[in-house]
């Protein structure tokens, strides 16, 4: 189904063009500089924190005080389900996602042995202080049934706590947070492309650096045509699921290649940061990764969109051998060459 709807309210539409105008005037913003880059991500980052901060102290002094709160066991007896838990959770992955994009751009980063590792774990440490802060509050003012029912909840609090002026907070809040992803994407994600490039699994070009502002500007112009034409021809919640399952095969990957450069040599492999806790760390990931795509497979519900999104990752394989990936020259040819050098 498409992103546009003839059928819903011009305003929902509109909502996919505001998006693309979005993409379009943050990348020209990321294409001129990373000063430009850093300076939004840090505007954007402290505003979400101190709003949510401002809902969850609004609700622990004003709304708990009035309900007494909604608050019931963590698992009460009957409520777990495996299958369930696991669809669950592909969707608080999208909200937690983003914890290892700051590594995507590792080679921009002063000092990265030193502060790669502390920004992403006390990065990812705040924001499961913050959000399980936010669902406290969430819980203290409204009742399970009613956040499960509620399609904004943070505004529905707000309403409750503060009155009409609370909702325009959040909407305020909500847009900064959403243009704060947005220009993380946009940050990291091109230097993904550039480095694929730089290696020679991309079309050569996608590595270049502009001469005047010296970031990888073609591959900021591909990451944003591509985002505009996702966000209107599908809906938000089409793009999140569909995201979420195509990045967590990767992100499985790029742990457990620690066991691989775990092999090599001192000389080959010789890292200033070891990961804590090997290899208990990541073999829980990798599990983790493997149990959340086998419950979608496995859910009638789910199984088909994730076929779907697996077969246009394999896709890949084919197209990359018959573009950047074909040799140059016959094997062969190539062989020969090598015996000559010999």
């Amino acid at each position: 189904m498409l992103g546009f709807d003839p059928s819903v309210a011009p305003y929902d539409n509109w909502v996919h063009y505001v998006a693309a105008v979005a993409i379009a005037v943050i990348a020209a913003l990321n294409y001129v500089g990373v000063r430009w880059g850093s300076f939004i991500q840090n505007v954007t980052a402290v505003a979400k924190y101190f709003g949510l901060l401002f809902i969850i102290v609004a609700a622990i002094v004003i709304g708990i005080p009035k309900t007494g709160g909604h608050f019931t066991p963590i698992a009460p007896a009957g409520s777990f389900s495996i299958a369930p838990f696991g669809l669950a959770l592909v969707s608080v992955l999208w909200a937690y996602d983003g914890w290892a994009d700051l590594a995507f751009i590792a080679g921009e980063v002063k000092d990265p042995e030193r502060n790669l590792p502390r920004s992403l774990i006390l990065g990812t440490i705040a924001v499961i202080a913050i959000y399980l802060l936010a669902n406290v509050a969430y819980l203290g003012v409204m009742s399970v049934d009613e956040v499960r029912h509620s399609k904004l909840v943070a505004a529905d609090v707000a309403l409750r706590l503060i009155g009409p002026g609370g909702v325009a907070f959040v909407a305020l809040t909500v847009m900064l947070s959403t243009l704060g992803t947005l220009n993380g994407s946009i940050l990291t994600n091109p230097r993904v492309f550039f480095a694929m490039a730089a290696d020679g699994l991309l079309f050569r070009k996608i590595a270049d650096v502009h001469p005047r502002y010296q970031t990888p500007y073609v591959a900021i112009a591909l990451t944003a045509v591509l985002g505009i034409i996702f966000v209107l021809l599908r809906t938000f919640e089409q793009l999140a699921d569909t995201f979420v399952t195509a990045i967590l095969p990767f992100y499985a990957l790029g742990v457990a290649s620690i066991f691989v450069f775990r092999k090599r040599s001192k000389a080959e492999y010789s890292p200033p940061f070891r990961a804590p806790l090997y290899p208990f760390a990541p073999i829980l990931f990798v599990l983790a990764t493997i149990y959340l795509l086998g419950n979608a497979l496995i859910d009638p519900s789910s199984r088909w969109p994730t076929l779907a999104i697996f077969g246009v990752i394999l896709a890949g394989i084919p197209v990359y051998y018959f573009t950047v990936g074909r040799p140059s020259a016959p094997l062969g040819e190539r062989a020969g060459a090598a015996s000559a050098a010999d």
